[in-house]
Formats: structure tokens, sequence, C-alpha cells
């Protein structure tokens, strides 16, 4: 019996979809463009995620040692901070390599070149370059190293270090991570101003609906349907305008990120769009659908459940 009624349910439902063509038309666009906000804001925390996770790559803290410390005490120093938790790596750079690097980062600039060949000696000294487990950890070693550095660390009663450039790196991390935070912040209010337009106009479109069929429910009534059954061929006009929307922004968003990706991926600084929406395609499709589903069975059902009390 019951499958009876569940049969006859989903039959009047796809004959009121496809008979109220129009109205059903407009919930699958408002729907649609619901979906689409969600979508463009999950891809969007995936791409500022991406740039985050870039900066912090090549983001880490740098020891600068005075000229002529000893190498034994920078060795020293550089296995008390691998004993860190919460070091990942330090890596040592000569004072030599280090000339190397400034000559050759500067190739290009004759008098900054010229002065230092005046100089005669290397004014520069050994580094140490720190990389953190994770961001929040730098903060830590900066400890670390604020209190070693108060020490006399060479035989000769000085201190060898001379500047740690953790607060500068800080202030780029904190910057991103604020903007992050903001736009997932405005994403999340978009996403649910959006929806709301979405219940109300989804709502209010099926109660079109049901009064173009106001006739049929009163038949209904008379003849002792409950009030389960009349609702049923209403959320399953709902439930099949989620269906709808979702798949169709599924697929546009498949051929956006396709296209935007093949013609438009130097503005992305590496990020594979495509490649990210494919990889994450199970989660956004759970949540699109799911999102989909939900708001063409709520509206349904609050519309439907008005009418009949009203």
């Amino acid at each position: 019996m019951f499958g009876i009624s569940a049969k006859r349910i989903f039959r009047s439902g796809m004959q009121n979809f496809f008979r109220n063509g129009i109205v059903s038309l407009s919930s699958i666009l408002v729907m649609s463009i619901t979906l689409f906000i969600m979508t463009s804001i999950i891809i969007l925390g995936g791409f500022l995620n991406y740039s985050l996770n870039q900066v912090r790559n090549k983001v880490d803290v740098n020891v600068y040692f005075v000229t002529g410390a000893a190498d034994t005490d920078i060795f020293s120093l550089q296995k008390s901070l691998e004993a860190l938790p919460e070091v990942s790596s330090v890596q040592y750079v000569s004072s030599d390599q280090a000339l190397a690097d400034f000559k050759s980062k500067h190739q290009n600039d004759e008098l900054t070149l010229q002065a230092l060949d005046e100089l005669g000696d290397n004014p520069l000294g050994a580094v140490l370059n720190i990389k953190a487990k994770d961001p929040s950890q730098y903060a830590g070693i900066a400890t670390f190293l604020d209190n070693t550095e108060s020490q006399t660390l060479s035989e000769g009663g000085t201190n060898i270090i001379d500047t740690v450039n953790y607060a500068q790196n800080k202030v780029v991390i904190d910057r991103l991570s604020g903007i992050i935070k903001s736009v997932n912040i405005i994403g999340i209010w978009f996403a649910i101003i959006f929806v709301l337009v979405s219940l109300i106009v989804t709502f209010n479109t099926i109660r079109l609906t049901i009064f173009m069929a106001k006739d049929e429910i009163s038949v209904m009534r008379l003849v002792g349907a409950s009030n389960s059954y009349i609702k049923g061929p209403f959320i399953v006009s709902g439930l099949l305008c989620g269906i709808i929307s979702s798949i169709l922004i599924l697929i546009i968003f498949a051929a956006i990120t396709f296209v935007v990706n093949h013609y438009y991926n130097s503005y992305f600084v590496g990020f594979d769009l495509f490649q990210y929406y494919i990889a994450n395609f199970l989660e956004i499709f759970a949540i699109i659908f799911g999102s989909g589903i939900i708001l063409g069975c709520i509206s349904s059902y609050l519309a439907v459940q008005k009418y009949l009390k009203g």
C-alpha cells in the first residue's frame, strides 16, 4: 500500500513539475544562482588557501650572524634549533655563499656591486634559515632566539647573532591570514543571503503552483486524502528543482574551470583551477547536491504547510 502511494505521489509530482513549466523554471534559476554563489565561494576559498600556503612555504625565520662569527658557535646554535619540536629544518648558509647569493640577486645593479668591491672584505655574515612545521610555531622559535640572543655564545664573550627577521615575516603571514578570514566571512554571509532569497522565491513559486492546483487539492481533501499525501507531489516538484539546479551548476563549473584554467591560468599563480575542482569534486558534489535538495524540499514543505493551515 505504501509503495503504491509513494509511486502515485512521485508520478503526481512529476506531472506538476512539467505541467507548471514556467514556475518550475523560475525555481530552478533562483536555486541555480544560489548554488553558483556557494560553488564560487568554495573554489575561491581553495585558491586563497593555496596562496596562503605558498606564502607560508616561502616564509621562514632568518638568523643573521655577525661577520667573523666562528662556525663552531653557529653549528652549536643550529643543533639547538634542530632539537626544538617546532622546527622542521635549519639550513646553514656560509658567509661566502651569502655574498655569492647577494651578487647574483643584484647582478644588474652596478653601483651596489662596485661599492661591494671597494669594501674589499666580505661584509656579510653566515645565515641560518629556519622553517617551522607550522607557521603558528614561529613565535616559539622567535622566543627561543630572543632568549639565546641575550647570551654570550662566542668564546670571546660577545654575541654572534646580528639580527633575526621574524617580525617582518610575521606581518606578511598575519595580513594574508586576515584577508582570507575576511573573505571567508563575507562569503558565508553571501551564501546565507542567497539561501534565504532562494528559499523565499521558491516558497512563493511553490505557493503559486499550489494556488493553480487549489481545485485539485480541494477534491483530494473531500475524498479524505491525508495532508502528507497532498504535500507529497509538491515536495517532489521542489526536489526535482533542487536536483536539476545542482546538476546544472556542477556541469557549468566543470566547463568554467576548464576554460579559465586553459586560457587564464597565469592569473592564478600556479593554482590549477580545473584540477582543484576535479580533486575536490566529491566534496563539492555533496555540498551542492545536498544544498539543492534541501532548498527544494524545505521551501516546498513550508509553502504547502502554510497553505494547508490557511
